[in-house]
């Protein structure tokens, strides 16, 4: 199961031992939840996928892909398409106008753009200068219509398409044809620093322009006639869970090495055997020390490790009237647990050198990303001494306050061994601070419904995932709002969210990168969260398996991907 960093809404990819959550963002960032994710460590300069010229490889072939099973819906922009499954799929159907690089930069994609840039900045104005070899399957010639529907489609004016976000989209005032109709000016109301997350995926004017199209004609297999990638589709057999793309002769790009990519739809359990067999090919380790052992196994396998973007934490629960209102008894808490316990066990076999995540916003190996978890360092006696100021003193193993327990519900999904694990690492360390942890597991199936969105827990464990631009996909995370967003533990203050507008607007990278530096800060002060450790790719392939592997926060390029001689 391989995570979809530029998804957007919420969304499910459930797995034996993982369900993954895309949080609400525009279509290029966006972060995601997920339960059960296992491995993790530190930072690594790039990627690892045994980059070989395309010419050198040897030419044809077919590359089957692992799929926890296949989409409900092929439209990656309507708000049941955004599963990482789908995203695989469709980013070598559609036009993914900016690839992110090993650093996770964003950068144009030269079979799309000619260039894009901020031509204006009060108002905020961007310009694409699309390539004139661009053009969708019909024959049609992309132009700026494309970009104007997408925008219409996605700002929240129509409720009848049912949009994966809106973010991005809602920023925007005009969409307008400039020079040519291959020149797209977007004139934005206020700055969004985040521009190259719109408009990724593209779609066409033919979807965006009729929500009965944008809604449902994507369900059943993606529309041949509307696809503008290196591949398109050729067949689906959903009683097989098999779904082939070939070379798409309208391709005006570097022709694909492989001939075909067949994804399969496979039992998450049944994956390292299907691997180990030659019925696929690679097998995503991901959260499972047993999976990276059956791997290495294989003969003439190779494993590929890079950092990624997943990261587990601990959400807290802060709503007025809860437990752990209290910022300082959250803090405190906080304090109580050994980070770094919970990271070596869960992920030291295979990143022995795996250290705790300390910034909210940006995961290591992203420009910007500083530790400022110091403020709640591991430190049971302050812990101690600072339940005794907030009133909650012991008596007994428990500490009580106005006659009142300090007992908090831990709730987990069933199911799932990485949360089962850090739920009996933090049981076992914050009693010996007098706090008592009550272990819930709840069914996996609705975790995320009926208890994480409804805030019906003291604390929770999942994974966020991050993207490439964190500052917009990760927003809804920490801003106190009307509407919940995704900030499941109602924690913030107006500080927090004026950064994150300043953040989200400010269009000088370093200054921004200060503004964020600023914001995490705020956020460890009112004990938002506990970050526990960061997860980086890993992935088993064979050794003649070339451009493909870990690609850390880089997105794939199709149409390298081979085989050697």
């Amino acid at each position: 199961m391989r995570s979809a960093r530029r998804g957007a809404g919420l969304v499910a990819l459930a797995a034996i031992t993982a369900l993954v959550l895309t949080a609400c963002g525009g279509g290029g960032g966006g972060s995601g939840a997920a339960v059960g994710d296992a491995t993790g460590g530190a930072a690594k300069a790039g990627n690892d996928i045994n980059p070989v010229d395309p010419a050198q490889l040897r030419q044809g072939g077919d590359f089957l892909w692992s799929l926890a099973s296949l989409p409900p819906q092929f439209n990656r922009n309507q708000v049941d398409g955004t599963e990482a499954d789908n995203a695989d799929i469709m980013n070598a159907v559609m036009p993914i106008i900016f690839k992110g690089d090993a650093q996770g930069v964003l950068n144009p994609d030269p079979d799309y753009l000619e260039s894009a840039e901020v031509t204006g900045t009060n108002p905020q104005v961007v310009t694409y200068r699309l390539n004139p070899k661009f053009a969708w399957n019909n024959g049609r010639a992309a132009d700026w219509t494309d970009f104007e529907a997408q925008w219409k489609a996605r700002n929240a004016t129509n409720p009848a398409f049912l949009v994966a976000g809106t973010t991005g989209y809602t920023d925007i005032a005009g969409v307008a044809q400039g020079a040519t109709p291959q020149e797209v000016v977007v004139t934005y109301a206020h700055n969004f620093a985040d521009w190259r997350s719109t408009f990724v995926p593209l779609y066409p004017r033919e979807t965006n322009a009729d929500p009965q199209v944008f809604n449902e004609g994507w369900l059943n297999q993606p529309i041949v006639d509307q696809g503008a990638g290196p591949f398109m589709f050729d067949s689906i057999d959903r009683t097989a869970q098999r779904l082939t793309l070939v070379r798409n002769p309208k391709w005006w790009g570097r022709t694909p090495v492989l001939d075909r990519i067949i994804y399969v739809g496979l039992d998450y359990n049944a994956q390292p055997e299907a691997f180990a067999n030659g019925s696929l090919s690679f097998l995503e380790i991901g959260p499972s020390v047993p999976f990276f052992q059956r791997a290495q196994q294989v003969p003439g396998a190779v494993i590929r490790k890079s950092n990624g973007p997943n990261y587990r934490h601990i959400t807290f629960n802060g709503a007025p009237g809860s437990i752990l209102e209290d910022p300082a008894v959250r803090k405190a808490i906080m304090k109580g647990i050994d980070r770094q316990i919970i990271t070596q066990s869960q992920i030291g076999p295979i990143v022995p050198d795996a250290r705790p995540l300390g910034n909210h916003l940006y995961v290591e190996g992203l420009a910007g990303y500083q530790d400022n978890s110091g403020v709640v360092a591991f430190n049971p006696d302050a812990a101690r001494q600072e339940l005794d100021a907030a009133g909650w003193t012991l008596q007994g193993d428990v500490r009580v306050k106005d006659g009142k327990q300090l007992t908090i519900r831990d709730v987990i999904p069933t199911g799932t061994p990485v949360s089962e694990a850090e739920a009996r690492i933090v049981q076992q360390q914050l009693g010996q601070i007098g706090v008592q942890v009550t272990i819930d597991p709840v069914p996996l199936d609705n975790f995320f419904e009926q208890y994480v969105y409804t805030g019906n827990f003291d604390i929770t464990h999942f994974a966020w995932l991050s993207t490439q631009t964190p500052v917009s996909s990760s927003s809804g995370i920490y801003r106190v709002a009307n509407e919940l967003g995704q900030n499941y533990g109602r924690i913030g203050n107006d500080t927090i969210n004026q950064l994150l507008d300043q953040a989200n607007q400010e269009l000088d990278p370093a200054k921004q990168r200060d503004i964020v530096d600023q914001l995490d800060q705020e956020i460890w002060n009112a004990g938002h969260s506990l970050l526990l450790y960061q997860r980086p790719d890993a992935i088993a392939v064979q050794s003649n398996v070339a451009n493909f592997g870990a690609f850390g926060f880089a997105d794939e390029d199709y149409t390298a991907i081979g085989f050697t001689q």
